[in-house]
């Protein structure tokens, strides 16, 4: 295994653990929270792949449009533990599958208050450090997007936002 960096970013919510956790892996939510997703990132394209198998050992893949052509995600989950915890590989590129990055979410309860707050921790290879800000900055748009979602802004709902 090669070295390692790690993204981190944390964001606050009005909502429980239970319903940020079912937000995430709910299909038709996440096709929601993946157009919040993409405008929050500034992307100009159009979602065009939303799979999702919200079980330990089940798959997903993302795609969207981008100015270069089709951006691909995709992985396993790994650990599937409501509403504390969400755990999958994250794979970008070809080269990644035999070392995939990996995500985990840790959602807790708020100290003070009725809602949570998520962790997201990113380990990658070391050979992404220079778009380690880059990273945070789409985890932070992501958890962004299912806040969104949560609080039913304004998202469309098919693929083709």
């Amino acid at each position: 295994m090669s070295d390692r960096i790690e993204a981190k970013v944390t964001h606050s919510f009005r909502a429980s653990p239970e319903r940020v956790f079912d937000a995430f892996v709910d299909p038709a939510l996440a096709r929601r929270w993946q157009v919040a997703w993409l405008r929050r990132s500034g992307q100009v394209g159009r979602l065009t792949r939303s799979e999702l198998d919200p079980r330990v050992g089940g798959s997903f893949a993302f795609a969207d449009e981008r100015e270069g052509g089709e951006a691909s995600h995709w992985g396993k989950f790994l650990a599937l533990d409501r509403p504390k915890k969400i755990a999958f590989t994250w794979i970008v590129d070809e080269s990644e599958v035999d070392d995939p990055g990996e995500v985990t979410l840790i959602i807790e309860p708020e100290p003070n208050g009725p809602g949570c707050v998520v962790t997201l921790y990113n380990g990658m290879d070391a050979q992404w450090e220079d778009w380690l800000p880059q990273t945070e900055k789409a985890w932070m748009a992501m958890l962004c997007g299912i806040e969104d979602v949560i609080e039913r802004r304004d998202i469309p709902t098919t693929l083709n936002a």
